[in-house]
């Protein structure tokens, strides 16, 4: 079952803007689903004949990318009880930063936090906002060989098992190359929270419209997308596509 049943009217989003809510949730769609700047979105919006700059897409995003990302989190099933855990360095103005990323078995991206640190101390943080969020406790928690993991996990997860191998948590490895590939169009995150502001509604809106497609047969696939699509209607507040 979904989280919530009750879906968010984010109507009051679109209010006081020149443009209608039908624009501006297709340039937030195309800017977190596909690998592209403010400017390509403007040029894309532009070709249909509707002339916004970039600065506008920035603040639309900024504006209604995490509401929508949060709508979309409480209409999915509830993630599975065994969490893939890893950190990945960033480098933002010349200092390392850590992308903390979780997902569940499926693939499905359940949190990440950028933080300073990579010691016990930001493992227990990832941790206590990763339970918060889902409201549940894991079964499972696969990491890698990261000493910070089994002190930080007594702590908070305790009755869960944990499995440390490097080998075992492919899943949340792999789960870094969406990040990195905008990472790259961004041209690197200017400070943390840059990234953590664009990160943050970026998994669950990307996660949203790529349901691992080779699982699925084609008309199944395509009855999935457009379940998909419906559902991203209901969490934008608005019912006709832009």
């Amino acid at each position: 079952m979904p989280y919530d049943s009750a879906v968010q009217q984010p109507s009051t989003l679109y209010k006081r803007h020149r443009f209608p809510g039908e624009i501006i949730r297709h340039a937030v769609w195309l800017y977190y689903r596909f690998l592209l700047s403010y400017r390509d979105v403007e040029e894309l919006l532009a070709e249909r004949g509707i002339a916004v700059s970039d600065e506008t897409i920035r603040r639309w995003c900024r504006k209604c990318g995490q509401s929508f990302a949060d709508g979309v989190r409480r209409r999915r099933l509830r993630p599975g009880d065994k969490w893939h855990i890893d950190e990945t360095q960033l480098k933002i103005n010349g200092r390392k930063r850590w992308l903390w990323r979780a997902v569940d078995q499926d693939g499905v991206v359940l949190d990440l936090l950028v933080q300073p640190r990579r010691n016990q101390e930001a493992a227990e943080a990832f941790l206590r906002r990763l339970v918060d969020g889902c409201g549940y406790h894991p079964r499972v928690v696969v990491t890698d060989t990261l000493a910070s993991y089994p002190p930080a996990l007594r702590r908070v997860l305790p009755q869960a098992e944990h499995r440390r191998h490097k080998g075992l948590n492919n899943r949340a490895e792999n789960s870094h190359r969406p990040p990195r590939r905008r990472e790259r169009v961004l041209q690197r995150f200017k400070s943390p929270e840059h990234a953590q502001q664009f990160l943050s509604p970026f998994g669950p809106i990307s996660d949203h419209f790529r349901p691992r497609r080779h699982r699925f047969p084609a008309p199944e696939y395509h009855q999935l997308r457009q379940g998909r699509f419906a559902d991203w209607r209901a969490v934008t507040g608005l019912q006709a596509a832009a």
